[in-house]
């Protein structure tokens, strides 16, 4: 996907963007591959591939949620900022909060907010268990997002006790999701949440399934979840 493939898929999708925006993917690509020599952010360096299965991808979600509103966004997991910085540069009244467990990726995504110069956006350097018992994260976002990061039974656990309630859980996710929507039901429910929509569809070009799961916080979260670091992948709630 070039550019103007890219600029005209999102126009048909109804989002424009403006020179400014794609001059920040552009220097976002730039970035993406520039640190990728010196740390392992992707295993996708190839432009057309970058605007397709990251850019692209990311912003996917913006077609069954509607982020042109202002809202807190809290993204587990981002690695080089996916799905949220696309998010972002698309619509910057969003709030962007991402948590990842390693430091580099935290000191690449500050880099990349300077060039980028993006604002509103905070950067956590936390194990997404440890960052859900925490009170100033816990229950307060409007949204989170995770994107390729867990199954669903794990991925309720590290990002339900990060919404308020009310809010709403995406989760992102290749073919594989009916089955896993149906071992992470019981996550799903005993963290605060009910599914509320599944969306599907075909990325565009390379035809690959993606899957995009919408879980509404209907009640708060128990006190004992998250459980610590590495349990929930260990023994996920099934």
């Amino acid at each position: 996907m070039n550019i103007e493939q890219f600029q005209q898929a999102l126009q048909e999708k109804g989002i424009s963007l403006s020179e400014k925006q794609l001059g920040q993917f552009e220097t976002y690509y730039r970035l993406l591959v520039e640190w990728n020599e010196k740390m392992n952010l992707t295993a996708i360096t190839e432009k057309e591939e970058v605007y397709l299965k990251h850019f692209y991808d990311s912003i996917s979600a913006a077609f069954y949620f509607d982020f042109n509103q202002p809202l807190s966004l809290c993204d587990v997991g981002a690695g080089a900022g996916f799905p949220s910085l696309p998010l972002k540069i698309c619509f910057p009244e969003i709030q962007v909060s991402i948590v990842d467990s390693l430091n580099k990726r935290i000191s690449f995504l500050n880099h990349l907010a300077d060039e980028l110069q993006l604002s509103g956006v905070s950067f956590y350097h936390d194990r997404a268990e440890t960052f859900g018992k925490n009170p100033e994260h816990r229950e307060v976002y409007d949204t989170v997002m995770a994107r390729a990061v867990a199954r669903m039974s794990v991925l309720s656990e590290l990002c339900l006790p990060l919404v308020k309630e009310g809010g709403t859980f995406l989760a992102m996710k290749a073919a594989s999701a009916d089955e896993e929507l149906e071992t992470g039901k019981k996550a799903i429910t005993a963290m605060g949440g009910k599914l509320e929509e599944v969306h599907r569809f075909l990325l565009p070009e390379e035809q690959s399934e993606r899957t995009i799961v919408k879980v509404r916080k209907v009640k708060g979260t128990p006190k004992k979840y998250p459980r610590k670091p590495g349990m929930p992948n260990k023994a996920p709630v099934e």
